[in-house]
């Protein structure tokens, strides 16, 4: 690893921050502010590695020499993609929609090293099954306030996991950074996450 080459996350997210912190590697967090499309006519994961990669490249205007990672993270159910909910009306619809099926997550990431301008970018699909949920059970979750910011409505590592039945695919991918993907893609900048761990195991 180049232990001087500075490792931005370009993302606000704190699950995506949590994530990142389970590397152990060091990184600084410089959120970009981009207008996301998504009425692209790309595939989904296609559009995935789009979004991220529009990020990736405008936070790696700002660095001389760093490397950028950036990701987005929706939802596709019946060949619709969905985004975060704005308002408790618009995740109850969601959740009710998603209720006793099957949906798709899917996370599209960019690396970019500024200095050089090589850039990577990979998207990751996870199946996530779901309960029946009953009305009571989806009013009850969105008065909580959790689904108001979560692609789909729901946190799987939050009051939402209780809807999961179960999974196929990279848990972290769902919360919004597939890390096993992530691992192999930072290893073809030289970076091995293991091998550059900065802060000792306990």
């Amino acid at each position: 690893m180049h232990r001087r080459k500075q490792i931005i996350l370009a993302s606000a997210s704190p699950r995506r921050k949590e994530l990142l912190l389970l590397t152990g590697l060091p990184f600084k967090i410089d959120p970009v502010n981009c207008e996301e499309n998504m009425n692209i006519c790309v595939s989904p994961r296609r559009l995935s590695r789009i979004l991220s990669e529009k990020k990736a490249r405008s936070a790696a205007g700002k660095y001389r020499d760093a490397l950028i990672i950036a990701a987005d993270t929706f939802i596709v159910f019946r060949e619709r993609i969905m985004g975060k909910p704005h308002t408790p009306d618009e995740a109850r619809k969601m959740l009710a929609a998603l209720s006793g099926e099957v949906h798709t997550v899917i996370t599209g990431f960019t690396v970019i090293d500024s200095r050089s301008g090589k850039r990577i970018s990979r998207s990751v699909e996870t199946k996530v099954y779901f309960d029946k949920l009953a009305r009571k059970e989806i009013n009850a979750y969105v008065r909580t306030g959790e689904p108001l910011d979560k692609a789909g409505a729901y946190a799987i590592q939050g009051l939402g996991s209780i809807f999961v039945r179960r999974i196929e695919g990279d848990y972290f991918n769902v919360i919004g950074l597939p890390l096993n993907a992530l691992k192999s893609c930072l290893s073809k900048f030289g970076i091995g996450i293991l091998h550059d761990f900065h802060k000792p195991l306990r």
